[in-house]
């Protein structure tokens, strides 16, 4: 693995309590990550440089969190040859969510975006995962013992249901 493989990036610090789940994700999986803040309104120069040069400096995929306009995700791919998971956040401006995941999700043919559900920035953590494991077996390994898990807590609750006799 490269010394780092997915950037994390949001339009604003306020986008962190959302965006923080998908880098415990990857620190659950042990893959190496960037976070920060990229804005495609209030810093496009910077946006257009992490962009352009991301898989340069190793990155395998980008995961773009971003409220109300929500550009930051499209844009990124518009101008990156990784791929990138869009993240709506429902944020103080933002129209119950739907402008965030609208923007993100309606994307033109050509710049693909995976888009995960509102706020849904632990899910991203887990695609990245999944696609960077596609090509090294370490990881994809470590995912295949994290669905292990979330299906042996699911019996955990059906037994426990099962010995209250609902």
């Amino acid at each position: 693995m490269s010394s780092i493989d997915v950037g994390i990036i949001m339009g604003s610090d306020s986008d962190l309590p959302v965006m923080k789940a998908a880098a415990e994700i990857l620190d659950y999986f042990e893959i190496p990550y960037e976070l920060t803040i990229v804005s495609a309104h209030r810093t496009p120069g910077r946006m257009f440089e992490y962009a352009r040069e991301a898989h340069t400096k190793g990155l395998k995929v980008i995961i773009a969190g971003a409220g109300g306009a929500a550009h930051l995700p499209g844009m990124v791919a518009s101008l990156s040859p990784l791929p990138v998971i869009g993240v709506p956040i429902k944020s103080s401006n933002s129209i119950d969510g739907w402008d965030s995941v609208l923007s993100i999700l309606q994307m033109p043919g050509g710049v693909p975006v995976a888009t995960v559900a509102l706020n849904g920035a632990k899910n991203a953590g887990i695609l990245a995962a999944q696609i960077i494991g596609s090509a090294e077996p370490s990881v994809q390994q470590k995912v295949l013992k994290y669905k292990s898990e979330l299906e042996d807590a699911v019996y955990e609750k059906v037994n426990m249901l099962k010995s209250k006799g609902i």
